[in-house]
């Protein structure tokens, strides 16, 4: 009989906090573009990996992390990329995040949001549908980033409106937001957040997102054995 560990997301919006129970060990897919992938930092620093080692070490059981992300990659992109992937429904927890590669190459948001709502949907059908195994992070500000720098005030006011696309849509479908944008705002400030590319984010900006993710988590005592049929 396998432990049972529930786990409270406890909801930042008005709705009521969702309880997500694993029964089995966690099968976390990542799906996204170089900020999931890790660009210029080492495997073990992405942040997918970063979060099941920081919940193995809270007791959760996890397999390593399936990501389906690339660098450069638009929604679009990341579509195909599961489509030929044939993934099953069977994940228990999967997080999104993508658009900047949209914003980037200057799609339209119009396009972005269609395409987002669609592979959030398809993110919640990869938990076998349940919402409460599901989040979303938004787009960092790259801006802030000595690449962007010399266009901070353009790429900023960019993010911020696919930012609110994707946040508009998850809370439309109940999808559990994290914010971590304000985190990428401190790159220049804060140059050990910045990869040595001086674009993406470091191993040490992907340990904050993981640590704001995880204040949001609660674990709650395991059920007594006795009780689980």
């Amino acid at each position: 009989m396998n432990k049972i560990i529930a786990i409270l997301l406890l909801l930042s919006t008005q709705t009521m906090a969702q309880k997500l129970v694993i029964e089995e060990k966690l099968r976390f897919l990542a799906l996204g573009d170089s900020y999931t992938i890790g660009e210029s930092v080492p495997a073990n620093a992405r942040w997918p990996v970063q979060l099941i080692d920081s919940l193995n070490k809270r007791g959760v059981d996890g397999y390593e992390p399936t990501i389906i992300a690339a660098t450069g990659w638009r929604t679009d992109n990341l579509k195909h990329a599961i489509t030929k992937a044939k993934l099953k429904g069977d994940f228990n927890l999967v997080s999104l995040l993508i658009g900047v590669n949209n914003f980037y190459q200057g799609k339209s948001p119009e396009a972005y949001a269609a395409e987002f709502e669609e592979l959030l949907q398809t993110a919640i059908q990869l938990a076998a549908g349940n919402k409460a195994s599901v989040f979303v992070l938004s787009i960092p500000d790259y801006g802030f980033t000595p690449f962007g720098k010399d266009k901070q005030e353009e790429i900023s006011k960019g993010i911020d409106a696919f930012n609110a696309i994707n946040k508009s849509i998850s809370e439309k479908h109940k999808i559990k937001y994290y914010d971590i944008t304000d985190i990428s705002r401190r790159g220049l400030k804060e140059p050990d957040l910045v990869a040595t590319d001086g674009l993406h984010p470091s191993d040490a900006m992907y340990s904050e997102w993981v640590a704001r993710i995880l204040s949001d988590i609660t674990m709650a005592p395991p059920a007594d054995e006795d009780e689980v049929k």
